[in-house]
């Protein structure tokens, strides 16, 4: 596996249909579609029930476009979706600026296939066979041939998934899944037969496995996490996150299936509740800046937070995080971005998330992101306002990078603790 360097990434959503017409909010390499030995993903399984995926770090989608000079302004400049704000919940997903992909095997014999482990949707779906070659973003990424598996057994439903420029439409499939050394079996999954749209073009990764709770799932469809556990492939019903900062080293992360891993934090873990089965959702205490005039204004009397892999920045109401970047002194530019003066970072304060009666700090190294656009280094605030209904943060690949993520379903909670 490769290491590439961390790209920039700012929060794209997308909508989703399922066939009954209820409509979800969903965020959102090349190859050839190809066989590989059952060995390549057997070989990271190496504890009984824990099941370890490396993760490969790769430039995002929207950083390609900041470093070519592409405007970005299309891409984010969203509306909310006006169904969003009822009680059902909504899938979170971001295609543009995902950075992080592991790779998992579909069917009998087992087709490899590089994939977004995604905390805010709950889904699993992949470019089908069936995808004519005219259409860019399937000639361009791995696809699933059901033909070619002796496992795969059909199902018949279509599916629809809508976002900002285009659209991904296909139907499901059930067939074999392999995650490490588990073999899930009966495992509903999108075949995906049109794809339009740059995201889904300029993607370097093939597709997307859910990792949120089921009551987000289009069309009801079991998450592959589920499956895993009620299969008794893991030895608890725990997975965990780590995100590797260090841009010199080969491994970009590891998602571990079935417990955490010690060597890949420090001190003790804080836990925290799941306030809503839907995403990765708890409640955050306070947000402030170490020192600052302003310090409490942010998240005032607490606040509901989201932790999403699939998203690297984090992000938080508009006027929040625009009165949060002027404070630490960033200057608003074309495209809803901030910039710091990359000469000042030294000079930066601590951000602190209080969690659980815990503060979790952020330096400037953590949240300001170097980007080279057209031969100059750019410095980028890693905070970006989104107003979701409830006014909602999300805190992505910023933060998770930081600490050390635990996912807990045994026990409907999340832990966070320093990375090493």
């Amino acid at each position: 596996l490769y290491r590439h360097i961390r790209g920039l990434a700012a929060r794209y959503f997308c909508g989703i249909q399922n066939t009954t017409g209820q409509r979800f909010t969903m965020k959102f390499t090349l190859g050839l579609a190809l066989l590989l030995p059952l060995s390549l993903l057997t070989l990271q399984g190496t504890d009984a029930r824990r099941l370890r995926i490396p993760l490969t770090r790769f430039i995002s989608a929207r950083r390609q476009l900041i470093e070519n000079g592409t405007p970005r302004e299309p891409f984010l400049k969203r509306p909310v979706n006006a169904s969003a704000v009822g009680p059902a919940p909504v899938p979170l997903t971001n295609y543009l600026d995902v950075e992080y992909y592991g790779l998992i095997g579909l069917g009998t014999p087992p087709q490899v296939f590089r994939v977004v482990f995604d905390t805010g949707s709950s889904n699993l779906w992949v470019p089908s066979a069936k995808c004519p070659s005219t259409v860019s973003a399937c000639a361009i990424h791995r696809k699933y041939d059901n033909s070619k598996s002796s496992t795969y057994r059909a199902d018949g439903r279509s599916f629809v998934v809508q976002y900002g420029s285009g659209k991904v439409e296909g139907f499901l499939s059930s067939d074999v899944t392999r995650v490490g050394g588990a073999y899930i079996t009966d495992q509903i999954l999108g075949e995906v037969t049109n794809e339009e749209g740059v995201a889904m073009v300029a993607a370097k990764f093939d597709g997307i496995m859910g990792l949120a709770y089921p009551s987000i799932s289009v069309d009801n469809v079991k998450p592959v996490f589920d499956n895993m556990v009620s299969q008794g492939l893991v030895a608890e019903a725990v997975f965990s996150v780590y995100l590797n900062r260090d841009p010199s080293a080969e491994l970009g992360g590891e998602i571990l299936f079935g417990g955490i891993d010690k060597k890949y934090y420090k001190g003790n873990v804080t836990y925290v509740p799941v306030t809503r089965k839907a995403y990765w959702q708890f409640h955050v205490d306070g947000l402030s800046i170490v020192g600052g005039r302003t310090s409490g204004a942010y998240c005032n009397k607490g606040c509901e937070a989201i932790a999403d892999t699939g998203t690297s920045l984090i992000t938080g109401p508009s006027k929040e995080v625009k009165q949060l970047n002027t404070e630490l002194g960033a200057i608003p530019v074309q495209g809803g971005e901030y910039i710091f003066d990359c000469d000042a970072l030294d000079s930066l304060p601590d951000i602190e998330y209080k969690i659980a009666g815990r503060g979790f700090r952020l330096t400037a190294k953590d949240y300001v992101i170097k980007v080279d656009s057209q031969g100059q280094t750019v410095c980028i605030s890693g905070f970006s306002g989104i107003d979701l209904p409830g006014g909602l943060w999300i805190l992505g690949d910023v933060f998770i990078g930081r600490f050390y993520t635990i996912f807990d379903r045994e026990n409907d909670r999340l832990g966070f603790a320093d990375s090493v």
